[in-house]
This record gives C-alpha cells, structure tokens and sequence, in this order.
C-alpha cells in the first residue's frame, strides 16, 4: 500500500488496520503495501525527502516483478500524496495493467501551501516545512523535498511550471512537454474515483482532490473550467464523457474515513472484481461534460 504522508508502508495502527478492514470486505484479496526503502524507517523518510520520478520509477519496476501480479489486471487504493503518486504510476509505468484506481484526499492539481506537520513533535516533517517554506523551488528543494515536487504557486505559475520537477509533467501542463501516453494510459482505466473530504485542512486547495485550484485572487477554479479538462490534456474529459470519472464527498476531516465509509467504498468499486479463478484482482495502495456524478458517503 502506498501511505500518505508522515505514515509508513507497515503500521499495524494505521496500514495494518487497512489492510484488516478490506480482508472483511474482500476474503482472501491480495493487498501489497508500497515501500520506498529496505526499511519502514525509510519508508516514512521517503515520503518526505526523495525524488518523486525516481520513486515511481522504482515502485513501476518493484510491482512488474511481483509474481502475484504477472498477468493481472489491478485495483489501486491510494491515501493522501500517495493517491496521487500512483496516478503518476499509472500513466507512467506501461509494465502494470490498472483496472481502477480510487484516491483520497489527494492532492492532483497540488497544494498552494505546504502542508502543516499532523504533529509538532515530527521532527522530519518540520524540517522538510523549514526547507520547502525557505525556497520551494531552489534548485536542492526542489529535487529532493517531495512535498515540493507538487507545490503549485498560484501566483507565479510560470515558476512553478519551470522549476518544478514533477507535477506540470504528470498533469501535461508544459505545452511543448505533453505525453500522449500519459493521457492514453489513463484513459484506459474503467473507474477513476476522486474522494474529496469536505473539513479538509491539510490539503489546501481541499478541491485540489478533484482537480480544482485556486487563482492569484484565493478563489477556487473547477476541474471543468481549466484547459486541463477541455482540451483533454491527461484523459479527464474523456473518462467523464464514458460515465468513467466519479466525485466523492466524504464529510469530516483530512484522512478521517472510518471502516464504515471505507468498506463502503470498498464494496462498490472492488467487491465483484474477481475472475473465474477465484483471485481476487485486488492491489490496495494507501499509501456527461461539464456534469459531476458526485457521491456523498455518510450523508444519504
């Protein structure tokens, strides 16, 4: 599973428990945790220090040779940053055949602010803050602080579009650096899942889980306004037109699903995926146009 930020590949507290619910819902389904690093320690390091094109290129090649997946077609479950980091994985790693991917909270458009530390007492975070929030887009943050790797300064786009390493690339945002087979690859999936949380602090813009963002002037954009989605630049527009493309509202704050709402989005979107072997083809990473179909779980 690919965690979010400031947790780790392994925790029985919070992965570990994950992991549990969706074994009630799906028996016997297959679940892998992404982890970047030889330990859980550096795991949780490399969610905030690292550079993100190597980590999916790295987590690309670790999966392909996973034997539980050679010949699968896979779900991917993604938390936080890490929802948004196997999106990349999608439209980057040819080597994996993605049937659905469902992100929470995840930050697709980026953050136009770094995000604030779960707690004052994580040294790690607070020095990757100290580092990012000194100069987000000087040449050393910028490559090796990750929370950087997908800032996005509403008031200095051309910067950002730039200098920033990785996001203006996955979202075909630089005109001249466009990959089709980010858009192709994309647009092969059967359900793209955006959950959004409405109390979402950590993320700013919180619509930023469904593609929005703010302008210079703090005001929320929508995801199908921007040229992103008219022009179809990853496969949005696409997905939405073939009734792929779903928007969730979660109430309550960033991350806080509970089992309930979890083996409900579980139930609906990976329950039925098993074939006529009895392999559940399951890989949880925890880590029409202009129409939202948009699902609020917990509220009806």
């Amino acid at each position: 599973m690919w965690h979010g930020m400031g947790d780790n590949c392994c925790d029985n507290s919070t992965m570990g428990e994950i992991s549990r619910i969706i074994q009630k819902e799906i028996p016997g389904v297959f679940i892998h945790s992404v982890k970047v690093g030889s330990s859980d320690s550096d795991d949780r390091k490399a969610g905030f220090f690292g550079n993100l094109n190597t980590q999916v290129d790295q987590v690309c090649k670790e999966l392909s040779e996973m034997e539980e997946l050679k010949d699968k077609a896979v779900n991917m479950l993604g938390f936080s940053q890490g929802g948004l980091f196997l999106r990349a994985l999608v439209q980057r790693c040819p080597l994996i055949s993605v049937k659905k991917l469902v992100t929470f909270g995840s930050p697709h458009s980026g953050v136009a602010r770094i995000p604030e530390c779960a707690k004052d007492s994580d040294r790690i975070c607070r020095f990757m803050r100290q580092l990012a929030l000194r100069n987000v887009y000087s040449w050393y943050v910028r490559d090796h602080v990750i929370q950087a790797q997908y800032f996005k300064d509403p008031d200095n786009i051309e910067q950002y579009l730039e200098r920033n390493v990785f996001l203006p690339y996955v979202n075909n945002e630089i005109a001249d650096r466009r990959e089709m087979v980010y858009k192709d690859r994309l647009r092969e999936l059967e359900k793209l899942v955006l959950i959004k949380f409405e109390q979402d602090e950590m993320i700013y813009p919180a619509s930023s889980a469904w593609f929005g963002f703010v302008d210079s002037y703090g005001n929320e954009t929508r995801l199908y306004d921007s040229l992103m989605y008219i022009e179809d630049w990853i496969g949005l527009r696409s997905l939405d037109e073939s009734n792929r493309l779903d928007f969730v509202t979660l109430p309550g704050k960033h991350m806080n699903i509970g089992e309930e709402k979890l083996r409900e989005i579980v139930a609906r979107y990976f329950a039925a995926d098993d074939d006529e072997d009895g392999f559940l083809k399951n890989v949880f990473s925890v880590s029409g146009p202009g129409q939202m179909r948009q699902h609020v779980f917990g509220k009806v």
